[in-house]
């Protein structure tokens, strides 16, 4: 199906592309196992740029297994807080504790043992093995669908069970098993860097001369997707009650976005409530307090599938007010403003306390 001479050239060029022109970052400087399986985590639904100072930041909070297992979630999700995808954090502590435990601390060298861990799938498994330890899997990330389906003009959906099929076996058939991290990781730096999702810089591309979507005019065309999820709407109204110089926090469940995270207490509904109605809903609600219910700001925060309208109302209780019984609640927190960084919260609402909260 593919022209081995091509694949021949493909592979060649963009080899020696990576080695003159990869960005040098701290993941690529180590094969320790530990360390790569945290970049990859953090970079799955995050730009580098983002995820650089993620990563320092985390390796500097948990530098090795033993640190990572034996942290508490809270604190796991506080050093996450603002990359989003909170599994992620979770499933690092899961598998971190079932290798330190389990394991006798000893990392999996390979990618089927790698498989057997929390949150590692064929794309991170085949990136830690063919990294760290040299095993020859092709990995197949956005990036890599999209320089092959452009270089090879495969029409074929990325999202179809066809289509993972095909890119996954063209992969593989292009990976230099002599070099197999060194390859998969310029596959995914010329994704990267070159071969982007809009304009990509076609005159600085080492394939050019043999790519069929740059010769044909059609790399907007490509890759070709099926399938376009549309974003559920969500609208939050969270209440911000203030007693003394406290706030009342819960902690968010299984099953929803941001599970484990801290936030006010919420009110959720089908669409946006006016000011009026939903001071009368709080009020509802929280019965206990009669006080002016004050409307302070709304933000808008846009996840992959969903976008979030949130507004937030200040609630500010009287020192002499007795408080409820509702607040000894184990889901119910009251924590002191100076405590507040202390709890992992959604950049949404991070935002919120850093921008427009002022006790």
């Amino acid at each position: 199906m593919y022209n081995f001479l091509k694949m021949t050239y493909f592979n060649q060029n963009i080899t020696a592309w990576y080695n003159q022109n990869h960005r040098q970052l701290p993941w690529r400087k180590t094969t320790d196992p530990y360390k790569i399986w945290i970049s990859e985590i953090i970079l799955q639904q995050t730009q580098v740029k983002q995820g650089l100072n993620y990563y320092i930041k985390f390796i500097e909070s948990f530098p090795d297994i033993k640190a990572l297992a034996t942290a508490s979630e809270q604190n796991i999700l506080k050093v996450w807080q603002g990359l989003g995808y909170y599994s992620r954090a979770r499933n690092l502590r899961k598998a971190a504790q079932h290798i330190y435990y389990n394991m006798n601390g000893r990392f999996p060298s390979t990618r089927n043992d790698l498989l057997k861990l929390s949150g590692i799938g064929p794309y991170t498994a085949a990136a830690i093995a063919s990294i760290a330890f040299n095993e020859p899997y092709a990995v197949v990330d956005g990036n890599v669908y999209r320089l092959l389906s452009r270089f090879y003009a495969i029409s074929t959906p990325i999202d179809s069970t066809q289509g993972k099929k095909e890119f996954k076996e063209l992969a593989n058939h292009l990976l230099d098993r002599d070099n197999p991290g060194t390859f998969n990781q310029a596959m995914m730096e010329m994704g990267a860097l070159i071969c982007t999702p809009s304009n990509p810089l076609c005159n600085q591309c080492p394939l050019a001369s043999e790519c069929k979507s740059f010769l044909t005019k059609t790399t907007d065309q490509f890759p070709v997707k099926s399938k376009k999820t549309e974003k559920k709407i969500r609208h939050f109204n969270y209440a911000i009650i203030q007693i003394n110089s406290s706030l009342i926090l819960t902690r968010r469940e299984q099953g929803d976005i941001w599970h484990g995270l801290f936030e006010p207490l919420l009110i959720e509904s089908d669409k946006e409530i006016n000011d009026i109605k939903l001071a009368k809903l709080i009020q509802q609600h929280w019965p206990h307090f009669n006080q002016n219910i004050t409307l302070q700001t709304t933000k808008k925060q846009i996840l992959t599938h969903q976008i979030i309208y949130a507004k937030f109302f200040r609630i500010v209780i009287p020192e002499e007010t007795s408080i409820p019984d509702m607040f000894n609640s184990k889901q119910l927190l009251m924590v002191d403003f100076d405590q507040l960084k202390q709890y992992p919260i959604p950049r949404l609402i991070d935002q919120y306390f850093n921008i427009d909260f002022h006790p």
